[in-house]
């Protein structure tokens, strides 16, 4: 088959290799599209969640990229427990440019993906639109229901309490408002103007500031009336850690436990009385991995909570209750990738995925 593989550190390029090894807990898929996982901006100073960055920043050579697919499954490992057989369209999320291994990856002809972790895609998406949910699902899983523990769709609160998605243009920000909102919450957001009106007609946010005001954290706090106590910090920077802190409530004590989640390590939180999660969607396997040099242990409960949730969020999409975020389909198959891995890299995108079909 033909594959993107990183080539060397800060290279990639299509060559052919042998189709992946079919583990007992996978199945084997053929390729119909993929997107690409943008970042908000063209930071290269962090790894997640672009796959253009792992190839310029960790990748040391002969990994496969990508992780968001969809496709027809062609093989189905013996292990394999999900109602799935040859020949079924699933989207799901691989484990791309994983360090040292050669087998994973989905910007390629075929690839594995481990059970639990695709489903059978709804009869209202297509094979474009499939592509784009398997990294908002990991992501909004771990971040909402196990690292904030916040209530789901299917048991929304009974207390409309604010929560603060930092980012709500992003690719992950327009799902987690989403789902926030279908499970009762105040929702508020940040992005820049141009976005206000998308957010507000299509996502159902309930108030949007632009975080580039200088008072963006004081209109929030003045909205949620100092009542603040979650924030799901989709950007994941200085200046985003600067405005969630200055946005939550006062005090702890006044409001009970006060929580930050962040998709990406931030250097600094300017303060203390806040409990602080990351979310690092390789966990969602529950396989070792290694990570900019340091060996990742196994976490099983990423892995069962995410098979336990993935359902929840098919039957979302399949009600028409949560909309993929904005995406626009490219011509080029595995080579106009390419094309669109320098555009995230000049951060050129906003408030859009990138698609691209690879067979048909």
């Amino acid at each position: 088959m033909k594959a993107i593989v990183v080539v060397k550190s800060g290279e990639a390029a299509i060559v052919e290799k042998v189709e992946p090894e079919l583990r007992p807990n996978y199945v084997k898929v053929k390729v119909r599209a993929v997107a690409l996982n943008p970042k908000a901006e063209a930071d290269r100073t962090t790894p997640l969640p672009a796959d253009w960055k792992h190839i310029d920043l960790f990748a040391r050579g002969g990994e496969t990229v990508g992780c968001d697919f969809s496709g027809i499954v062609t093989k189905i490992g013996c292990s394999v427990t999900s109602d799935v057989k040859v020949g079924d369209a699933i989207y799901g999320l691989v484990h791309g440019s994983k360090i040292g291994c050669r087998d994973t990856g989905a910007f390629a002809e075929y690839a594995v993906v481990k059970d639990g972790l695709f489903a059978k895609i709804p009869p209202n998406q297509t094979f474009e639109d499939a592509a784009t949910w398997g990294s908002a699902t990991v992501t909004n899983i771990l971040g909402l229901w196990q690292k904030l523990d916040l209530p789901t769709p299917s048991q929304p609160s009974k207390e409309k309490f604010p929560l603060l998605v930092y980012g709500g243009s992003s690719a992950m920000g327009m799902v987690a408002i989403q789902l926030a909102k279908l499970a009762g919450l105040y929702v508020v957001t940040t992005a820049s103007k141009r976005n206000f009106e998308l957010l507000k007609r299509e996502y159902g946010v309930d108030a949007v500031f632009d975080y580039n005001d200088p008072d963006c954290a004081a209109l929030i706090r003045q909205e949620t009336g100092d009542n603040l106590r979650y924030v799901f910090d989709c950007i994941s920077n200085d200046s985003s850690a600067r405005i969630s802190a200055e946005s939550l409530a006062p005090s702890a004590t006044a409001t009970g436990t006060l929580h930050y989640c962040k998709l990406l390590p931030v250097d600094s939180f300017p303060r203390s009385d806040v409990e602080q999660s990351v979310v690092l969607g390789y966990t969602a396997f529950g396989e070792a991995f290694e990570f900019f040099g340091r060996q990742r242990q196994p976490v099983p409960a990423d892995y069962a909570i995410c098979t336990r949730y993935w359902p929840l969020m098919t039957s979302l999409i399949a009600d028409g209750r949560l909309k993929a975020s904005r995406f626009e389909v490219r011509e080029g198959g595995l080579d106009g990738i390419f094309e669109g891995l320098q555009v995230l890299r000049e951060g050129k995108n906003s408030a859009m995925k990138l698609v691209y079909r690879i067979s048909r």
